[in-house]
């Protein structure tokens, strides 16, 4: 940890090496990182073309999933002026309340808040990301209690040797590639991504609701493989991927799985976007391990996800008392398996969807989120497991899910967001954890199980959620 006085010094010797090399520090437009895998390309300012650049002018920093800063500080530029590196830092802590009071303080379902009436280190960050001379780079290293709930349950990983999630799961994102000047720009990538599935961010402060929807908790938050950005106009936005499989660091499959995500953009208060999926295998088991499914010689898994985000009112420039802006998201998904792994065909889908209405008001430095939302799972082929113990067969029970979000925060500078959401969800089985928690029966891992005892599950779960995030 710093003294108090390095800061000056270090911000000295920082404003010195940008003065040395012709560096200023002016606001990016839109950063690379969020999960849509939204991007800016850098032209080769070489030439005397002006550069075409995607959505240029449009301010998307109201858009659910999307990074919500105007104001980069940390930028290396060159004596032309061109941004050689960008660098960011993020923290998310939060401090989450289960008002069923499990013994074992584990929040079960859930992808971001892992533990119960305790303050946790959701997620924190560092990376530097450049696209100096149309060569693409991007480095984002990670910790925090989301790996464990997220990177660590990668199965692909007991496939083979040279594998882990040891080598990889400090990685939240890494990407080699070049960006071609073709119409508003063409990108090649290979590396580690941002899941393009579903609407809403790995990176909570990207949100309007601090915890994710359960159609998007259920969908991948990373992927490994390859992708092709084209930009052939200024409002539209296509990518192809090739991936080892869904959310995956190797393979389960014997074949990649294949992806597309497209976004149109028609004006700044309007985002239209449609993702597809497709994985499929020569043997038993597709993008999962399917043990105990060996009967079945080919299964295939299909899912598509689509949004409607729109900003319906927006205050005169001046004008920023009472509400100044509001808007609302739509985002839906359907998936399904097919061609085996024991599962009843009309049962091996996934169907849901979530609509969130967002209020600005304060000066845009406050806003509260509404936010209700269903998924259906029967097969819970894609559902989280409610507990390790005493939940093996994915057909005890077909799942329906409901639930309401209400979300306050106060955002005082681009670089802190606060945050008080109450979050309520409702299932037609027993799915959420109760007072017994979900470990054993005194709460601790280590203890001997009785014979007969079982994971305390119920059918509803109320929640209080207070976060702080801090992001330049």
């Amino acid at each position: 940890m710093q003294h108090v006085s390095q800061p000056a010094a270090f911000g000295k010797k920082l404003t010195a090496l940008l003065l040395a090399t012709g560096a200023a520090l002016p606001a990016l437009a839109q950063t690379t990182e969020t999960r849509p895998g939204a991007q800016r390309p850098t032209a080769d300012t070489t030439t005397a073309t002006p550069a075409k650049v995607p959505f240029d002018g449009y301010d998307l920093t109201w858009v659910n999933g999307q990074n919500r800063q105007r104001n980069f500080p940390l930028q290396l530029k060159d004596q032309n002026g061109e941004t050689i590196l960008t660098g960011v830092a993020l923290v998310d802590g939060y401090f989450n309340y289960n008002f069923a009071n499990p013994i074992d303080n584990t929040q079960t379902i859930s992808a971001v808040t892992g533990r119960h009436k305790e303050f946790s280190l959701a997620l924190a960050t560092i990376g530097i990301e450049s696209n100096y001379k149309n060569a693409i780079g991007r480095l984002w290293l990670q910790t925090g209690s989301m790996l464990h709930v997220v990177q660590e349950t990668d199965g692909s990983v007991l496939r083979g040797r040279n594998t882990g999630t040891g080598n990889l799961k400090f990685i939240r994102e890494a990407a080699a590639g070049y960006h071609f000047n073709k119409w508003y720009g063409i990108n090649v990538e290979l590396g580690i991504f941002m899941s393009y599935i579903g609407l809403e961010s790995y990176v909570m402060q990207e949100n309007w609701n601090y915890q994710r929807s359960m159609v998007c908790d259920f969908t991948p938050f990373y992927f490994q493989g390859a992708r092709i950005q084209a930009f052939p106009t200024k409002n539209l936005k296509q990518e192809i991927w090739i991936l080892n499989g869904w959310q995956t660091y190797n393979s389960f499959n014997r074949g990649p799985g294949v992806g597309s995500s497209t976004y149109y953009r028609p004006s700044e208060n309007l985002q239209l976007v449609a993702n597809f999926y497709l994985g499929k295998d020569s043997r038993p088991g597709t993008d999962s391990l399917s043990l105990g499914r060996a009967a079945y010689p080919r299964r295939v898994r299909f899912h598509h996800d689509n949004s409607i985000v729109a900003r319906y009112y927006k205050k005169p420039a001046g004008q920023l008392r009472g509400i100044t802006q509001a808007g609302f998201s739509l985002n839906t998904h359907y998936g399904f398996e097919d061609g085996g792994g024991g599962l009843p065909r009309e049962d091996a889908y996934m169907f849901g969807s979530s609509l969130a209405n967002r209020v600005w008001f304060a000066k845009n430095k406050a806003a509260f989120t509404a936010r209700v939302g269903f998924v259906t799972n029967p097969s819970r082929y894609l559902s989280f497991n409610p507990s390790v113990v005493g939940f093996t067969d994915p057909d005890i029970s077909k799942l329906t899910a409901r639930e309401a979000t209400g979300t306050l925060d106060i955002m005082p500078s681009d670089f802190v967001t606060f945050r008080l959401e109450y979050l309520h969800r409702r299932a037609n089985v027993p799915y959420f954890t109760g007072r017994g928690g979900t470990t054993s029966p005194t709460g601790y891992v280590d203890q001997p199980l009785p014979a007969n005892w079982q994971p305390d599950l119920r059918k509803t779960e109320n929640r209080i959620i207070g976060s702080v995030n801090f992001r330049l």
